[in-house]
């Protein structure tokens, strides 16, 4: 499979839970698993049937380990699903694709707006087509900083956010919208939150760590404390700070 097939595939799958969630949104949670939303089992079966078809193995937040193969997508179908079931602006479809383990294209688009962000393995990073870079702040007092859990105390920042989308808030300090995205309070993140966005930001040129030092490229559901920073100083001022 050449990239434009791949992203083709990938492109048609994120298409196909654009259009579940017409129809599911709205309908409150699935009661089969906490938190889990009727739209989320329409995006994931919308996932498994495209992904599966082409012949990946598919890891997803709703269904586990799907299928045998060399590739993989990691799929988170709709992050960010109760902004999208209440209706708030910001959730996305994340799949990040692994080529024998190692992280190898990437798509997140953001479903709320259309915007798309995608990215190959040495051949940079775009937003809609278009080629995108980190802000490059290197001050914190500078910085717009943005979080997964709570923050417990001000550590400097300019601005903080919580969005609820973590695919998305790794993108946008990828694109320069934002210049830090992280945990706090030792909220975790799994794969499938993060890894396409992992790369998006890498190829745009943004850096990143993990608060433990573990590897961030894995397929598995294992925790994972990922630190996103628009400049490698500032980087190194989240963290001689820690979490918060």
């Amino acid at each position: 499979m050449n990239d434009t097939e791949l992203f083709a595939t990938l492109n048609t799958c994120v298409d196909g839970i654009a259009d579940a969630i017409v129809a599911y949104r709205g309908q409150g949670y699935s009661g089969l698993r906490d938190t889990q939303y009727h739209l989320d089992l329409a995006a994931d079966a919308v996932a498994l049937k495209v992904l599966g078809d082409a012949g990946f193995r598919v890891v997803s937040e709703e269904s586990g380990v799907t299928g045998e193969s060399a590739w993989t997508v990691v799929v988170d179908p709709i992050d960010g699903s109760t902004n999208c079931d209440k209706g708030v602006p910001f959730f996305a479809s994340s799949l990040a694709v692994l080529r024998n383990g190692e992280l190898y294209a990437a798509l997140v688009a953001n479903l709320a707006t259309g915007t798309r962000f995608q990215a190959v393995r040495g051949g940079g990073a775009t937003r809609d087509g278009e080629p995108i870079s980190p802000s490059g702040t290197t001050d914190l007092s500078h910085a717009i900083v943005a979080y997964s859990g709570y923050p417990t105390k001000y550590i400097g920042w300019s601005q903080f956010r919580v969005l609820g989308a973590a695919s998305l808030e790794c993108c946008l300090v990828a694109d320069g919208s934002l210049d830090v995205f992280t945990t706090a309070n030792k909220s975790t993140l799994r794969s499938w939150d993060y890894l396409g966005g992992l790369l998006v930001a890498h190829e745009a040129g943004a850096v990143t760590a993990e608060w433990d030092d573990l590897n961030l490229v894995i397929d598995s559901d294992e925790p994972r404390r990922p630190i996103f920073a628009a400049s490698a100083e500032l980087l190194s001022t989240i963290q001689e700070i820690g979490e918060i």
